[in-house]
């Protein structure tokens, strides 16, 4: 699995994740369950992976969503 995003915003999450499954990408959000550590405050980012195999569909859908900015690059 290889990171497409990093952020620390729910909402935007909540939507990626959307955005991914009405596509049939398979994806993960890893660290959501990192507020414990971080006190519930959300600074912690969340990283949204997906399968290798799948990552230029993901980031084509996500840059024709208008979330071009959001993407990690393709070395990360």
């Amino acid at each position: 699995m290889r990171e497409i995003v990093r952020t620390n915003d729910a909402i935007l999450i909540t939507a990626i994740e959307a955005l991914l499954t009405g596509a049939g990408i398979s994806h993960m959000v890893l660290d959501q369950h990192m507020s414990v550590l971080d006190g519930s405050l959300g600074m912690l980012p969340r990283r949204i992976v997906v399968e290798s195999d799948q990552v230029n569909r993901a980031r084509r859908l996500l840059t024709d969503a208008g979330l071009a900015h959001e993407l990690r690059s393709n070395g990360d």
